[in-house]
């Protein structure tokens, strides 16, 4: 059975003559909600949905559903004959307005098979008109296989079909390429994708290749792609009882994956986007020191300390007893400080912009010359030290800083003088265009921008394949949220499909992919382990 990968949201548009399957097929593919059937439509505003002197009515009210569910981001199908040019160019407009891709799925027609479904309709269509529609058949075939669809889909009544959400929506309407052409790794978002080919095969392929600006340079060849996992939530069935087995389950389900760095954030109260502020949070350097004893080989980072947290001076103190400790498994994360309201819970002075930018260059410059030889004075923008010294020193000759947050004037200003790593947010496109601001900033003050690692963190939902996919996402989602929107949120996926993400972020720059698992628990890590593990056989196969 073939099962096809689609690009989320998408518009597709059914295409087919009547009797074709079409409507039967969307129902056993898609929730009903997001079927849009101009027979229906004629139903609504006319007799019934044979109602042929509706049909004016019925298709402007599906051009205004059509239009309003692309504005909201949903995935939406039509359900209609599809065989009129000006119809299908009017909906392809509607999707390059919303920059949503469209989709044509293209029925398998076979003359015997369509006039013996038409003639177990309850109203057949009329021999005349069915006879019509297989003449013009193939000229209207090859006339989508022409048309500037994201993806053209040959259906047979066994394919299947799902919303795969780590396909990213194309911004700009697709080329002309022939839907037999399969693309490179390195063709544009704009694309047409062949979708015939077996299951095993589309998993891998269904992905759009993001395009990266041709002023970024390639990622460094030296560097192994790395991972690290994130944990930024302590809820477990039992209660915070249970928080310190589970903790230690993962930790050491995450080494034994491949993972080769673990990180906590560095907040005392849950924040906003990731749950409420009741939730159970943990001190992070106190976590990361009890995660130690179970671990011997994975690195320990927070993502990353807030700078107004602790005197800087006491952070290195902390930050080199975990790294004593683990056995040099040390790595310091610096950030500006964002969360007002955790601040003024704790009764924290949470300062002007300015001065946390201030703060976070001190702390940059001062943790290495604590953590090196001697005991310099030392006199910062807002804070001095008269004998910058901690004994015992770091095991490592340098803990590595790595700086979160992607401002392009000052972070990552910050992140060209200090740092040895960045963490960055969003899409391959963005992440591709941060680099190269970075790169600018490293030129200014004369650094290998080959110097900084470039790590990207996001949440990831994995499933063994497609259908696995989708029962996970059915079984965690909120009540209150639709399937693919959720599935969005946590750019759910087969395992295929996450080792073609990684590649796409490879492509625009970064050497280490961090990820929170929206399903976290060993199952899980253990899943994202075969992720790793087949990433890394692909990138060592080239």
């Amino acid at each position: 059975m073939d099962e096809l990968a689609l690009p989320s949201p998408c518009l597709v548009i059914l295409v087919g003559p009547a009797g074709v399957g079409k409507s039967t097929w969307a129902a056993a593919n898609f929730e009903p909600g997001q079927i849009v059937s101009s027979d229906g439509l004629r139903g609504q505003v006319g007799e019934g949905p044979h109602d042929q002197a509706a049909s004016a009515d019925a298709f402007a009210v599906l051009d205004d559903i059509v239009t309003r569910r692309l504005r909201r981001g949903l995935t939406t199908v039509i359900d209609s004959l599809g065989m009129d040019a000006p119809t299908r160019a009017r909906w392809l407009t509607l999707a390059e307005r919303a920059a949503v891709p469209c989709v044509a799925a293209v029925f398998e027609v076979t003359a015997a098979v369509v006039r013996a479904q038409n003639r177990a309709r309850a109203v057949p269509v009329p021999e005349a008109v069915v006879r019509n529609m297989l003449e013009r058949w193939p000229s209207v075939a090859e006339a989508v296989a022409a048309e500037p669809f994201a993806q053209v889909m040959s259906i047979r009544p066994a394919t299947r079909a799902a919303v795969g959400p780590l396909v990213p929506a194309a911004q700009t309407p697709a080329s002309t390429t022939p839907a037999s052409t399969t693309p490179a790794s390195t063709t544009p978002a704009s694309a047409v994708l062949a979708s015939t080919t077996p299951a095993s095969a589309v998993l891998a392929s269904a992905v759009l290749a993001s395009a990266v600006p041709a002023t970024v340079a390639a990622p460094p060849t030296r560097r192994s792609l790395g991972f690290g996992l994130q944990i930024p939530r302590f809820e477990f069935p039992g209660g915070p009882a249970e928080i310190g087995p589970r903790l230690r389950e993962i930790a050491v389900a995450a080494e034994a994956a491949g993972f080769d760095h673990l990180w906590v954030m560095d907040h005392f109260r849950q924040i906003p986007q990731v749950g409420r502020p009741w939730e159970n949070m943990l001190d992070s350097w106190t976590t990361l020191s009890y995660l130690a004893g179970f671990t011997s080989t994975i690195r320990l980072g927070t993502m990353v300390t807030g700078i107004t947290y602790r005197n800087i001076a006491h952070l290195a103190k902390i930050v080199a007893t975990l790294d004593v400790l683990s056995g040099g498994r040390a790595i310091c994360g610096l950030g500006a400080a964002w969360f007002k309201q955790e601040h003024e819970a704790y009764g924290w002075p949470f300062p002007a912009t300015a001065e946390r930018y201030a703060m976070l260059e001190d702390a940059l410059e001062l943790l290495p010359l604590i953590w090196g030889p001697g005991s310099a004075r030392f006199e910062g923008r807002t804070i001095t030290v008269p004998e910058a010294m901690c004994y015992p020193r770091p095991l490592q000759a340098k803990i590595p800083l790595l700086v979160g947050g992607s401002g392009e004037q000052r972070t990552l200003r910050l992140v060209a003088r200090y740092a040895d790593a960045c963490n960055l947010f969003g899409d391959e496109e963005t992440v591709a265009r941060k680099r190269s601001v970075l790169a600018g900033h490293c030129a200014s003050v004369g650094r290998p921008i080959d110097d900084i690692e470039v790590t990207h963190l996001s949440t990831v939902l994995v499933g063994d394949d497609l259908a696995h996919t989708r029962n996970l996402v059915d079984r965690l989602r909120p009540q209150r949220v639709g399937s693919e929107r959720f599935a969005r949120s946590v750019n759910a996926g087969s395992i295929e499909q996450h080792v073609e993400r990684i590649d796409r972020f490879v492509a625009a720059g970064a050497h280490t992919m961090i990820v929170s698992l929206a399903d976290i628990g060993v199952e899980a890590v253990e899943r994202y382990g075969r992720v790793i593990t087949a990433t890394r056989a692909a990138h060592a196969a080239r």
